[in-house]
């Protein structure tokens, strides 16, 4: 299956040499990736909080530190030995209530009937896309296919508060976020929904 990424790989490369001299900071002092882990959803809270208030910008850049603390809690997990099924579990799990706390934290300011549909549909898809890849690997099969995974979804997030803070657009921009997100992720279950049929299809798995 062919894929189209909404990130480049240019600017993602770039994203994670910028973070560099900070990893090998963390790493360099044994820093548990459970503490980034923790400091990750403590700083989710944060950004929900102030998206809540309306404070768009400031908001936008506590997505981005929480997003940053999920890029270094696994590269410190495989660089200081501690990578285990159980660290991967927490992660994951915390992923997700993260997620769904910058959710309600949006949900919280626009305090309308259409946004939180809008939203609902957002984290539906938010959790189905996840889901789908612990059912493929349930299965035996990698399944990491998709135009709007975790990065895109915070890519997303970031754009629409950083962008819905301009005034007198009435945060128009955050409202076609959360409409890209609830399509494209929705979407991206039915592309990861087709890409495990043609691998059990062509496996011995039926």
């Amino acid at each position: 299956m062919s894929e189209v990424k909404l990130i480049p790989k240019n600017l993602d490369k770039t994203f994670l040499n910028l973070i560099e001299p900070l990893a090998q900071f963390l790493i360099s002092n044994k820093v548990h990736p459970h503490f980034i882990t923790a400091l990750g959803f403590t700083v989710s809270i944060v950004a929900a909080v102030l998206l809540s208030e309306g404070q768009f910008l400031l908001g936008g850049i506590m997505i981005i530190l929480a997003g940053v603390s999920d890029i270094l809690d696994g590269r410190l997990a495989r660089e200081t030995g501690r990578i285990s099924k159980y660290g991967a579990l927490i992660d994951s799990t915390i992923d997700r209530y993260s997620e769904v706390v910058i959710f309600l934290g949006i949900a919280g300011f626009f305090k309308s009937v259409g946004a939180f549909t809008l939203i609902i549909l957002a984290i539906t898809g938010s959790f189905m896309v996840s889901y789908t890849r612990a059912r493929a690997e349930g299965l035996g099969i990698e399944c990491k296919v998709g135009i709007m995974q975790r990065p895109e979804r915070m890519t997303f997030l970031v754009l629409g508060a950083i962008l819905g803070a301009v005034p007198h657009t009435d945060h128009f921009l955050m409202i076609l976020a959360l409409w890209f997100i609830a399509v494209l992720g929705n979407y991206t279950v039915i592309q990861r929904i087709v890409y495990i049929r043609n691998q059990l299809k062509t496996s011995d798995i039926q």
